[in-house]
């Protein structure tokens, strides 16, 4: 009976406390400051927001998506992936003054909102009740500001994915109510502040994918609250300090893509441990793997790929009821048998290591095993390379696949196909001489390139270095031992490669100093020595800054020369394009517009160099996405100038012009300036690099003649400098730009098509290329609608009437092009006109002594 009575007042209770909850948003979801409701509508106009989320003549706390109110007050304001007005997408500014009005704030997200600008310093000093900001993908620039340091209630900072730049202010360690600080994906430098160690109940700490440096601070082993660490892909340098080893609550550790060396701290994987996710790839770490990693057992992803690593395997810990966990350590240097410390593990990636024997059963399956020491495996090691590996560590190496068979019959068979292998290999080598012979004939006459662009007279390449070329070796940097290459890049190891280049092998290094270098070795029994010798003598006699720095060579071995260079932390233009987000997932992140312009007017300051700021002009020859270097800050460093050539005109020649014997025919019929012709090669090269920038499509230079031809059939009619909207249909998919970007991406394809013509004489030079790159709204801004004769008369030429020389064609051709581009259908855009009007331009003008307008 007692029971039933407690059962009807808790049921009683429960009903009250349901009815209040129904009630009380109906009294509190008024607003009732006249103050604040004027505010939002002031931010609904800022903004540009519609009339969809934020609707007139109703109540903004109960209509309006995204606000929340308490007492008559805004509580919260949410505009995550709100789309603005047309008139409000024609000019986005970080226009959020109104907000000063709100004095109860606690959360404010505009993630997914477009608010170009920077943050203003007066939100650190004005909205002090702030809990929660989140600014993600917001497109937001500038510094950060020092005052965010005075928000001492807000406890989840989100600026991740935008373009902030300059160092983390230090006023951020003041923030001690902070959970989350996430500041990836930007350009932030300089080091990580220190005092980011007091932030006792920071659970979450990313700074990845910036341009931070120097060590990681001791400091952050405090964070005894932190559960996921990412400082990848920055440029981060030094050991791993032992006080992190105090994290006792981490999750994640994700220190993947920096310049770590040294040896792993034992203590940082102390058991228990919580990890669940290791990431160091791509990193410098030496010595032995701790054993105590293969004991945590919430392990489900460990990637140690890339790195020196040198150790056995343990043999224990079957662990068979593992199925999600995933390993990597390719690019290492693992020895010993295959043990069944890996049965733990569904997905693995053993590759370019040293392991030797036979595969178990457990292994097969979702498993690469490529470059080993391992029987009926295919592409392994060389007999040799496991030999002497073994060898190096006092072991012995006899297992390299099954044994050979005893029988005689088997042997006599084995000296037969020994026998036809090797009268049919020197068939074939005699084949391939008699090719290489008749190509080389060939290409002393004329280069015609692989587009089937006549590109004018090309350097002789067989001809022997003159007796009288003499090079300053010590002006060319610092002279490295051998031994210091050796143990610079780990004895050449795979690990260390980066590249097979054309003019030798490519790998990245660690000075005892700790720099980190990129070392080119030479092998002069396939590469011939005048390569490596017109190289020094280029650095000997030309140096600017937009050349690959190099610092210093190693030429005591008789087959092998080093050229050492200074790193470039962010690689080539080709392989930054794009980039992983992230180790745990498949998506991929592209360089934003902003910085894509900036390295194309890096690259085209540097040919412009080499073509008008050097006597005689040189040119590069091998201009494409991967020798354009890109360092932290994404400054381009031109590289692959092993085929630099100089053109000369006066009769004299240099070191370089007597090594490389350059034959003096000209370009194309009627063409005197064969120096032009030339470098007229170099921008039709570079136009395929701007074009590449715009669509996406950067690796078109390694296609065929075929399919080059066909995707600029296919892109080019949809460049036109009277319609802007063109260009949207060949625009990188994952290039987020506004209309003030969208007139740079147009004026950046206008240009690429201008240096695109198949006459060399009508491609644009590369001074006016680089004047059009640094002014690109001047390209598309000026009046192209006027007459054909307000250009025909004008009597002093300029970078821009020279670019648009190369726009002359006939009316057909636009007609032809355009109807291609546009399907046949029939436009009436009052940006077009007839193409009789529009396609009349005066020619390139000749060179101007007088100084360029700015």
């Amino acid at each position: 009976m007692v029971d039933q009575r407690n059962i009807g007042v808790a049921l009683v209770l429960f009903y009250l406390l349901l009815l209040s909850l129904l009630f009380k948003p109906t009294v509190e979801q008024r607003l009732s400051s006249s103050i604040e409701f004027t505010a939002l509508f002031e931010l609904r106009s800022s903004l540009g927001l519609t009339s969809r989320d934020w609707p007139r003549k109703v109540d903004p706390c109960s209509s309006w998506n995204g606000i929340r109110c308490e007492n008559g007050s805004v509580f919260g304001i949410n505009i995550s992936g709100f789309r603005r007005t047309t008139v409000g997408r024609q000019n986005p500014r970080f226009a959020v003054n109104s907000l000063v009005n709100f004095t109860r704030l606690v959360s404010f997200n505009a993630s997914k909102f477009l608010l170009p600008g920077s943050i203003p310093d007066w939100f650190g000093r004005r909205l002090l009740t702030l809990q929660v900001l989140d600014l993600r993908s917001c497109n937001i620039t500038g510094v950060i500001p020092s005052s965010i340091g005075n928000l001492s209630n807000l406890s989840i900072l989100y600026l991740s994915d935008n373009r902030l730049t300059g160092a983390i202010p230090s006023s951020l360690s003041r923030l001690l109510s902070l959970s989350v600080l996430d500041l990836s994906k930007n350009l932030l430098t300089g080091s990580i502040p220190p005092g980011i160690g007091a932030l006792s109940r920071l659970q979450i700490l990313n700074l990845s994918s910036n341009s931070l440096m120097f060590s990681i601070p001791a400091q952050l082993g405090d964070l005894d609250s932190l559960v996921d660490l990412d400082l990848s892909s920055n440029s981060l340098s030094g050991l791993i300090p032992e006080d992190l080893s105090g994290l006792r609550n981490l999750q994640r550790m994700v220190l993947g893509n920096n310049g770590l060396t040294g040896l792993l701290p034992v203590n940082l994987f102390r058991s228990p441990s919580l990890l669940q996710v290791i990431v160091l790839r791509n990193n410098s770490f030496t010595g032995e793997l701790p054993e105590v990693i293969w004991s945590i057992s919430g392990l489900n992803l460990l990637d140690i790929s890339h790195n020196n690593f040198t150790t056995e395997l343990p043999n224990f810990a079957s662990y068979d009821n593992a199925t999600a966990a995933v390993l990597d350590i390719s690019g290492n240097k693992f020895y010993g048998s295959l043990t069944t410390v890996l049965r733990r593990f569904s997905s693995m990636n053993l590759s370019e290591n040293y392991f030797e024997g036979s595969v178990p059963d457990f292994v097969l399956g979702n498993t690469s095993l490529g470059t080993n020491c391992l029987q009926n495996v295919s592409n392994q090691r060389t007999l040799t390379d496991c030999v002497s590996f073994y060898g190096e560590r006092g072991l012995s190496f006899d297992n390299f696949g099954p044994p050979a068979p005893e029988s005689g019959k088997s042997n006599s068979n084995r000296n037969r196909i020994i026998l036809a292998a090797v009268l049919g290999g020197a068939g074939f080598i005699m084949l391939l001489t008699l090719f290489l012979l008749l190509v080389l004939r060939v290409r002393t006459r004329r280069r015609v390139s692989h587009r089937g662009i006549d590109v004018g007279p090309v350097c002789a390449e067989t001809t022997p270095p003159s007796p009288g070329l003499a090079i300053n070796f010590s002006s060319l940097g610092d002279l490295f031992t051998y031994q210091q290459l050796l143990q610079a890049t780990g004895d050449f190891t795979e690990a260390n490669l980066i590249k097979h280049g054309h003019s030798g092998d490519l790998f990245k290094g660690i000075l005892e100093s700790g720099l980190p270098v990129v070392i080119k070795r030479v092998d002069l029994q396939s590469i011939k020595k005048e390569v490596y010798l017109s190289e020094l003598d280029f650095f000997n006699r030309f140096t600017h800054t937009r050349l690959v720095p190099l610092l210093g060579h190693c030429l005591e071995k008789e087959n092998e020369k080093f050229l050492v260079y200074k790193y470039m932390l962010n690689g080539d233009l080709l392989s930054s394009l794009y980039r992983k987000i992230n180790s745990e997932t498949d998506g991929l992140q592209s360089l934003d517009w902003i910085t894509r312009l900036k390295i194309a007017i890096g690259a085209a300051e540097g040919l412009s160099y080499l073509h008008h700021e050097c006597t005689p002009p040189i040119v590069h020859r091998d201009v494409r996405a991967s020798s354009i270097l890109l360092d932290d800050k994404f400054e381009v460093r031109l590289g692959s100038l092993s085929e630099v050539c100089l053109q000369e005109d006066d009769g004299r020649q240099n070191g370089i012009t007597r090594l490389l014997q350059l034959p003096r025919s000209s370009s194309e019929q009627g063409s005197s300036d064969s120096s032009t012709a030339l470098c007229a090669y170099d921008v039709f090269c570079f136009g395929t690099v701007l074009l590449g920038l715009v669509t996406g499509k950067l690796d078109m230079n390694a296609s065929s003649e075929t399919e080059m031809k066909e995707w600029l059939e296919q892109t080019l009619p949809y460049i036109s400098i009277y319609d802007k909207e063109l260009v949207t249909k060949i625009l990188d998919p994952s290039l987020l730009v506004d209309e003030d970007l969208l007139e740079e991406v147009w004026a950046m394809a206008i240009v690429a098509r201008s240096c695109l013509n198949l006459k060399p004489s009508r491609r644009p030079l590369m001074r006016y290329i680089l004047k059009a790159l640094e002014n690109p709204l001047r390209v598309v801004r000026e009046d192209h609608s006027s007459s054909a004769r307000l250009r025909t008369t004008s009597s002093r030429g300029s970078w821009n009437t020279a670019l648009f020389g190369s726009w002359r064609r006939s009316s057909s051709d636009i007609a032809a092009s355009t109807t291609r581009a546009e399907g046949g259908a029939d436009h009436t855009s009052s940006h077009r006109h007839h193409s009789k009007e529009i396609f009349i331009f005066p020619e390139p003008p000749p060179q101007e002594t007088e100084r360029l307008p700015s």
